[in-house]
């Protein structure tokens, strides 16, 4: 007999109804959620919504991804229902509020606030310390060494759109880790696994950062997103090695994050920004 796709009991699935009823719609901060039990990618699922005219605040969540992406259109793959996979479409480049659109040159801090938010409703509602790594990764320490337990994916989508997709391990097993040096929540020593909390914490930190940066004009001083990134950031102060397109390097010390989002780095020829966008790997110098 062929096992039931529900019979993991450790990995009961998600309530839609329950997570509409906390997070989207008038009593909360999102405009729509929707759950499907597996798609490709969730990102490119909601780029197409966008596409279509699908209002700010659509949030689409997955019990698992066949063809999740990463920065770069790297892979990521994990069990179905072990983590949490889902998008949300935003739309900085419409009026809100009565307010002006975000100019787009602030756009870039977008994925940095989607780190910061998931960081800290993870580390508040899961128990387990989470820090970043510039520009799109979320580690916890297992066994004294920090590994990733999760990734962020920015999309551009129209002129006024941006879809966030965020992916975190939550529950997988050291047997079901995709390489050595990824990790989860559990094997980080999480208090709580429960997704549905995990991830009605997360879209609510997400919502309220959101409205803080909007409401300032999408100025990460003015929102004190600069340095709320900056004090979870473990990339920041620490040598590092930046693989650049067409096989430049830049090597030296991250010192900040600058206005536009780009890791700052010190080397021999003084100090050089790099966007997301323009870094292949990012590694620690050896």
């Amino acid at each position: 007999m062929t096992p039931s796709r529900w019979s993991d009991l450790d990995r009961p699935p998600l309530n839609a109804t329950a997570l509409r009823r906390a997070v989207a719609g008038p009593q909360g901060p999102w405009s729509a959620l929707d759950l499907v039990q597996a798609t490709g990618s969730t990102n490119a699922d909601v780029v197409a919504r966008a596409g279509q005219g699908a209002p700010e605040g659509t949030v689409l969540v997955a019990e698992e991804q066949t063809a999740g992406r990463g920065r770069l259109d790297r892979v990521w793959t994990a069990p179905a229902r072990s983590g949490l996979f889902f998008s949300v479409l935003l739309r900085p480049g419409e009026p809100r509020d009565g307010r002006s659109p975000v100019p787009v040159h602030r756009w870039g801090w977008l994925p940095l606030l989607a780190g910061v938010a998931t960081a800290t409703a993870l580390s508040r509602t899961a128990g387990v310390d989470t820090a970043l790594k510039w520009p799109n990764d979320l580690l916890v320490t297992v066994d004294g060494e920090e590994r990733k337990a999760g990734g962020i994916l920015a999309e551009r989508t129209g002129d006024t759109g941006l879809v966030i997709g965020i992916g975190v391990n939550v529950s997988l097993r050291a047997d079901e880790l995709p390489v050595p040096t990824a990790a989860s929540l559990a094997l980080a020593g999480a208090a709580v696994v429960d997704r549905d909390p995990l991830l009605r914490a997360v879209l609510r930190s997400i919502a309220e950062w959101y409205d803080v940066w909007r409401a300032a004009d999408g100025d990460p001083k003015a929102s004190r997103l600069d340095q709320t990134y900056a004090a979870g950031c473990a990339t920041l102060g620490r040598q590092v090695r930046a693989e650049l397109p067409g096989g430049r390097e830049l090597a030296g010390t991250a010192v900040g994050v600058d206005g536009d989002g780009r890791l700052v780095i010190a080397g021999p020829g003084g100090e050089e920004a790099v966007g997301a966008g323009d870094v292949v790997h990012l590694r620690p110098s050896r």
